[in-house]
């Protein structure tokens, strides 16, 4: 925008400033609904919308409804890509579809750090790194902003565990603050300039973030210098005059709960100056201006649009994600040449394509991947077998299921409205039954058959937000009403899953019922079941599986873990595949010694069997086009050209937050410190000498790279890295060129491998092309949280260039003399690159 373009809209919203009365602009400050500011007509002002995302953009609804939406690759997938111009391309294709939800923010991206292995939303964060993650933010926020869609990046901060998230506290040092877990924020302000920011839930050392001045205000505004808006996380505001004062521009969801009347009263109580209401609305007009929302007053419109280049990037990113981990005889990739492939295992027919919680919604489709091998050739050749199951839950009721509706919790009277569902899922949180019941004072009956297929013991499972019976032929077979107390589903306000257990015989039909009873809850006000039935596998599964696999050429084995493990509001009990997956995949690797094991997770994932196994490929919740994706992989069509964003560890125990200690993690009484300062990722496996399964930065492909002719020459304050990257293989293919910073052992940093620079290049069939990283003094520094700056110390520092931290093929060292640094200095590194033949 042209200077005299900014000075006309800087005087835009001063008028509008003016204008507001003081209740105009408080009602500004908080949402009308669950996902709107309201408009002020008298003036002209829109309505602010806002969807979330960050793997796509559902629209005005809850991650279970809504128009079908384009379903993109998960965070830890972008992560592993290690490629910032794809970051920004998914970042400009999900601004798209947000337009198309008739919405001007995306609540995305998640760059919170993968501080553990069983973090539940650890999928949906790019990497144990901070600045792999800054890098990648910055372009998935570039992308969306120059789509005029304002991102608002998240959750700021110390939100790295779902483990009480809504109350825990996170207690961390400041230098790791600022060194790890506020890095991708900083970027993201001043490198992206994002629009919007979203506090998280938890506290900070002691303070919710929603009302943390330090962070919101010292930090954010001051340090940073941020002009874009503060929005709370839905319910995560806690307060009146303590949020508004901090820094927290806008409180979410509405109607408010601690604003409108109530902060209308502090100010006239002189609790909130009239000028900090001002302040707090000028972000928000700045936000509503920059997205085109500020005089947009056209009626909400959703629309679901299916488009052909939406479709081919989503196909491509899942590959550049995927990381192939291990490739013995390179079995991959596999010729066409008519063998019979035996497809196993609980993922092959189902599409994985997403975690689960907010980030959910409905694809315009999904490809599984029996489905995507099926279209590459055909189903002649392909043999199937579950093997065992992988569910979280029991699988969900499925049919012609009617919903009653009743306006008290009794069931009491005629239904004030009836509707038909497909599947025993629901998620009331907003308006819904035509809004003639009240969110926290309704019941609900589902009623519907069930048709068994086979003779035998089902489960009936039911968890429920709300109280819940579920009975089958009349019969009580859950009950999550009596004793009913809060677990892990609908973010960690529903109970754990009841399990009743009923024999049925195949053929025969059953009348099933479940009874729920709203409740209010503590924080979010859900009220929200699932109900499940489902038939256990045993022991004839494995044996049909393995006897399967003895009868093929090649054998695809599809495991891991879904959306029900990998979730927000859940933390994981470890990192074990889940069910009888490990037995399965031994099985079926001494069946058959040429069984590709394709992996599915949010996360890394204990292999118990990895030296039993030749081939394993990690393709994580890739999208709506999973199956073909896959496919594509298997057959060399194209290269998964992913690497490691996150350690594998060989076992649990190994990764950076375990500990005896359960202050350090999950946390205790209400607190968890993050006792172990900066030795998170790939400098906790290296200090506490673990070898892991597989490193950070690890990843092969279907050619061979090498790096040579390294050397580190001064450049300014900091100095230029040059190497050369060399493909030696038999195919084109793509590298990532790693630049790791070591610091003088008697410093601040004390020798410990930092990752200060990457690129990720494409070369032809014996290509070359030489590498040119400049390192900015800020690469070379550290936090002194007592003196308040960076501090680069005086010494001798260790560069080394590798293709992850197990393969360091370059080692150089510079002197850099001391500096203090000022907060305008660089963050962030350049390349340059020349192709050679």
């Amino acid at each position: 925008m042209a200077e005299n373009e900014h000075k006309a809209a800087d005087a835009e919203i001063e008028r509008l400033l003016d204008e507001l009365t003081l209740e105009e602009q408080i009602s500004l400050l908080s949402g009308e609904d669950g996902w709107s500011l309201p408009a002020v007509e008298r003036l002209g002002i829109g309505k602010l919308r806002v969807t979330d995302g960050p793997n796509g953009a559902r629209g005005n609804s809850a991650p279970q409804n809504g128009k079908p939406s384009a379903a993109f690759p998960v965070g830890i997938s972008i992560g592993s890509s290690w490629n910032p111009g794809l970051a920004e391309a998914i970042g400009a294709a999900i601004a798209q579809e947000v337009k198309t939800k008739g919405a001007h923010v995306l609540l995305a991206p998640t760059v919170n750090i993968q501080r553990s292995v069983t973090n539940g939303r650890n999928f949906e964060c790019y990497s144990e790194d901070p600045e792999l993650t800054a890098t990648l933010a910055v372009g998935y926020v570039k992308g969306a902003q120059g789509e005029g869609v304002a991102t608002t990046i998240k959750h700021f901060a110390g939100n790295e565990s779902e483990f009480q998230r809504t109350t825990i506290s996170s207690v961390i040092d400041e230098r790791s603050l600022r060194e790890i877990y506020l890095r991708p924020f900083e970027d993201a302000v001043k490198v992206a300039q994002t629009w919007g920011i979203m506090t998280s839930y938890n506290r900070l050392n002691g303070t919710y973030t929603s009302e943390h001045g330090w962070l919101l205000s010292d930090v954010l505004r001051q340090d940073w210098g941020y002009d874009g808006a503060v929005v709370s996380d839905w319910y995560g505001s806690h307060s009146t005059a303590a949020t508004i004062n901090a820094g927290l521009d806008i409180e979410m969801p509405g109607p408010s709960r601690d604003r409108g009347a109530k902060l209308v009263s502090a100010v006239q109580e002189g609790e909130v100056s009239r000028e900090t209401i001002r302040e707090r609305t000028r972000a928000v007009l700045l936000l509503m201006q920059r997205c085109g929302a500020l005089f947009d007053t056209k009626p909400l419109i959703e629309r679901s649009e299916d488009r052909p280049a939406h479709r081919a990037l989503i196909r491509r990113a899942a590959s550049e994600g995927a990381v192939l981990l291990k490739n013995e005889g390179e079995l991959l990739p596999l010729a066409d040449k008519g063998q019979t492939i035996a497809v196993i295992g609980p993922n092959a027919k189902h599409a994985r394509i997403m975690g689960g919680g907010s980030s959910q919604l409905i694809p315009h489709y999904q490809v599984s991947p029996w489905q995507g091998l099926e279209n590459r050739i055909g189903s002649d050749r392909l043999l199937f077998a579950d093997g065992c199951t992988n569910h979280r839950w029991e699988p969900l009721w499925h049919g012609d299921i009617r919903v009653d509706f009743f306006d008290n919790t009794r069931f009491s009277g005629d239904p004030v409205h009836s509707e038909m569902i497909s599947e025993a899922s629901a998620f009331w949180e907003h308006e819904f039954a035509e809004g003639k019941v009240e969110k926290g004072n309704f019941s609900a009956r589902l009623s519907g058959i069930f048709t068994a297929e086979r003779d035998g013991i089902h489960r009936f499972g039911l968890a429920t937000a709300g109280y819940g019976k579920m009975y089958c032929d009349g019969q009580l077979v859950a009950n999550a009403w009596d004793g009913w107390k809060a677990g892990r589903t609908f973010f960690e306000e529903g109970c754990d899953e009841v399990i009743g257990e009923v024999e049925l015989v195949a053929g025969q039909t059953y009348d099933i019922v479940v009874e729920f009873k709203a409740k209010q809850n503590i924080l979010m006000k859900i009220a929200a079941l699932r109900a499940g039935i489902g038939f256990p596998m045993g022991d004839e599964a494995i044996s049909e599986a393995a006897s399967l696999a003895a009868k093929a050429d090649t054998t695809v084995l599809f495991i891991g873990r879904n959306g029900e493990w990998d979730t927000e509001g859940s933390d994981l009990d470890g990192i074990a595949l889940p069910g009888r997956q490990d037995e399965l995949v031994r099985a079926v690797a001494k069946a058959n010694p040429r069984t590709i094991v394709v992996l599915q997770t949010g996360g890394p994932v204990e292999m118990p069997w990895i030296d039993d196994v030749p081939t394993v490929l990690e393709v994580w919740y890739p999208g709506q086009e999973a199956g073909n994706a896959i496919a594509d992989m298997l057959f060399g069509d194209v290269e998964p050209s992913g690497r490691l964003a996150q350690t594998f560890p060989r076992k649990w125990s190994d990764n950076p937050a375990f500990s005896s200690d359960p202050a350090i993690y999950p946390g205790v009484d209400g607190v968890v410190t993050y006792g172990e300062g900066l030795m998170i990722g790939n400098r906790h496996y290296e200090s506490a000498r673990l070898v892991p399964l597989f490193p950070f930065g690890h990843g092969l492909g279907y050619t061979q790279f090498a790096l040579s002719d390294m050397k580190v020459t001064a450049s300014g304050e900091g100095v230029d890295v040059t190497v050369t990257l060399s493909n030696n293989g038999p195919r084109s293919g793509a590298s990532v060129a790693q630049i790791y910073v070591r610091g003088p052992v008697d410093s601040g940093i004390k020798g410990q491998r930092y990752l200060k620079a990457f690129v990720k290049q494409t070369l032809a069939k014996g290509e070359q092309c030489t590498l040119v990283f400049h390192l900015p003094a800020r690469s070379f520094a550290w936090f002194d949280a007592e003196a308040g700056n960076w501090r680069v110390p005086s010494g001798r520092f260790t560069i080394e260039a590798g293709l992850s931290t197990a393969d360091i093929q370059g080692v150089a060292d510079c002197e850099m003399a001391k500096q203090t640094l000022s907060n305008s200095a660089p963050t962030r590194f350049t390349v340059q690159y020349i192709l050679a033949g």
